[in-house]
């Protein structure tokens, strides 16, 4: 009686010594006391042993014990000890045990050996068990991980048929297959199929549409799902709310993560290794780097180790803030206690020394991945190559890229993108052009990126019939093309100072719904200026303003500088002091553009106002244009206006 209420409270250790005592006392331990103590020892080697005990004491069997024991040895992995032991025992009964059955199923199916599974439920029917909700649950759970949707909806109609009634376990697992599988609104119909039958949600179906939810980012769905749940009694695992907080990192909602991680923790609810996983990430992609390493250190504290998840959002974040040296230190501790082990840490730590231009370090980490037994990834060769391209190494780039086609990796959009992009800087457009070739060759679809890059390089070389030309492709391929390849455009064609083209694709751009961005007016305005046509660029912002439309700073500084160039200077006080009322923040840099021009001009009065403008702001004028305006003055014998400036610059201790 003592051992079983021991093994019935998992104190095993209680349990063995009250056996050893009864053996000595040579009282013999009932059936049952031994069925619960294996049950309790299922997870453990020790089930063998007590097995062993019940064989050698003679003690007549229960209906319950071989059916434990093959449960035990699944639940262990011990599959194929499990089949033997079956066959030798429940299989030599006219009728083996439904229990040992549904355990063997499980075991194959989490094994993955579904088909054994299949073939094991026939021979189920040939020996006269009827299978239950349990074993229709293993194998349709089964059949939707290796993504057999058909075949488990099958079972799911089979199961029906035999008279077995699908209960929530079911339609949870339905409904999750679907979710798996990205068939959300598939999902929803099985739960609504549920609701039908008058079946209640549980805590595992609100997790499962709260996963849909997030999965279409509709986190507003999955939050008033979480307030549902909680009106209706149920208390959120750590899985719903791992699901939740994931959703709201990625969607940007970062104060709402932060206080549903305050709620989870204020309910006792300790994040697992998932869930910290998910925190880390979250707050690495918002900036928060010092809470990122603080939940690092505190997974850490309490003995659970950090997966590759959590060490790459550190390296990551470490490598986005430029603290290439602190990434490094952090990986040199990962690879000396064995935890940098994927190649992804070290693409992120190549990346990162490839984009501050530290190729000599990139380039030991990418010897190192080959010394480690790992193979570069394309990611890999991509992160080089852009780190060479960009330090104008094109030979070493082309080797790089070499390298990558040895290795039996097929370059991506990415790599010919950047070498292309290196070619049109170097100005060799045919080579551009051949290297467009080859990767349509290889059936490597360019994207957007890749057309502006050509676009571009096409312009600077003013073949703009070629560049409209790869446009009118992108459009039929039904490529998505964004404001920058039509602003590549307009930048070509105002430089080129042809002004109807750059409004045609102006125009275009419109057309297609697409909203043109500060920059494409910078660009136009600029235009104008540079083709003199100051009246016009005027109108254009003067338009723009009625619009509504908020220009950025240069817009303004554009014309100012230009009506100082032609000498009308009130035009450039008047738009300065718009500029000024507006609220766009001004400094030296604006003042000494337009003074520099005025004095250039000998506008010695006006550069006079602009000074005095400057200072009224608190802005004081630095040596450089402090020389250009004596320079001036004393042009124009203002020998009064030199003398203040000269007391100025002492006072300032230029």
């Amino acid at each position: 009686m003592l051992a079983n209420v021991y093994s019935r409270l998992e104190l095993v250790d209680d349990a063995f010594y009250v056996l050893g005592r009864m053996k000595n006392l040579k009282f013999q331990p009932s059936i049952s006391t031994y069925d619960s103590l294996m049950y309790s020892l299922k997870h453990s080697n020790r089930i063998c042993d007590i097995y062993e005990k019940i064989k050698a004491s003679g003690v007549p069997l229960s209906k319950y014990t071989d059916s434990i024991f093959v449960d035990g040895l699944c639940k262990q992995f011990r599959l194929r000890e499990a089949i033997e032991f079956f066959w030798e025992t429940e299989g030599k009964k006219i009728r083996p045990s439904l229990v040992s059955f549904n355990s063997l199923l499980s075991g194959l199916c989490s094994f993955g050996f579904v088909d054994v599974a299949k073939s094991l439920f026939c021979m189920m029917l040939k020996f006269g068990v009827i299978p239950d909700e349990y074993s229709y649950n293993t194998l349709i759970h089964g059949l939707f991980e290796l993504g057999s949707v058909e075949e488990a909806l099958k079972f799911y109609d089979n199961m029906q048929r035999h008279g077995v009634e699908p209960d929530v376990v079911t339609y949870n697992t339905i409904a999750n297959g679907f979710q798996l599988l990205g068939l959300v609104n598939e999902a929803w119909e099985i739960i609504h199929m549920m609701l039908m039958k008058g079946l209640d949600l549980d805590q595992v179906t609100y997790t499962i549409l709260i996963c849909g939810h997030c999965r279409k980012n509709n986190i507003e769905g999955g939050l008033k799902l979480r307030e549902e749940m909680l009106a209706k009694g149920f208390k959120l695992s750590i899985v719903t709310y791992s699901i939740l907080l994931n959703c709201l990192f990625r969607s940007g909602h970062f104060n709402q993560a932060v206080e549903l991680l305050d709620e989870m923790q204020a309910l006792g609810l300790d994040p697992d290794l998932i869930a910290y996983s998910i925190l880390i990430y979250g707050f690495c992609n918002q900036g928060e780097l010092e809470n990122a390493i603080q939940l690092y250190r505190e997974l850490q504290f309490k003995g659970i180790n950090p997966n590759s998840f959590a060490h790459n959002a550190i390296l990551c974040a470490l490598c986005r803030k430029g603290l290439v040296i602190e990434a490094k230190a952090c990986f040199d501790t990962l690879t000396e206690n064995g935890l940098a082990t994927d190649v992804i840490s070290y693409n992120i730590m190549i990346d990162g020394f490839a984009k501050l231009g530290k190729l000599n370090e990139a380039m030991q980490l990418y010897d190192k991945i080959f010394e480690r037994g790992m193979s570069p990834t394309v990611v890999t060769y991509n992160s080089l190559i852009n780190g060479h391209c960009k330090k104008g190494r094109l030979v070493e780039a082309e080797r790089l890229l070499q390298c990558l086609l040895a290795g039996g990796l097929a370059p991506s959009a990415i790599t010919y993108s950047t070498l292309m992009d290196a070619y049109s800087r170097e100005g060799k457009i045919d080579d551009m052009l051949q290297l467009l070739n080859v990767m349509k060759a290889k059936a490597v679809i360019p994207t957007t990126i890749t057309y502006t890059i050509i676009i571009k390089g096409l312009c600077k070389q003013r073949r703009f019939q070629e560049s409209e030309n790869f446009l009118k492709e992108m459009h039929d391929s039904d490529l998505f093309i964004d404001q920058i390849t039509y602003n590549t455009l307009i930048q070509g064609f105002c430089e080129a100072k042809d002004m109807t083209r750059a409004f045609h694709m102006h125009s275009s751009m419109q057309s297609r719904n697409l909203q043109p961005t500060p920059v494409t007016y910078n660009l136009l305005i600029s235009g104008l200026c540079m083709c003199g046509e100051l009246k016009e660029a005027d109108k254009l912002l003067a338009a723009l303003s009625e619009q509504n439309i908020r220009l950025t700073k240069p817009a303004y500084t554009t014309l100012i500088k230009a009506y100082c160039a032609k000498g009308n200077s009130l035009n450039a006080i008047s738009l300065f002091k718009m500029m000024v009322d507006m609220g766009y923040e001004v400094s030296i840099k604006d003042y000494a553009a337009v003074i520099n021009r005025l004095c250039k001009r000998c506008l010695v009065h006006e550069a006079k106002m602009f000074l005095s403008m400057m200072l009224k702001d608190g802005i004081f004028p630095d040596k450089d244009m402090c020389s250009v305006m004596i320079s001036a003055f004393s042009s124009q014998d203002d020998l009064c206006s030199v003398s203040e400036l000269v007391a100025m610059m002492v006072k300032l201790a230029y």
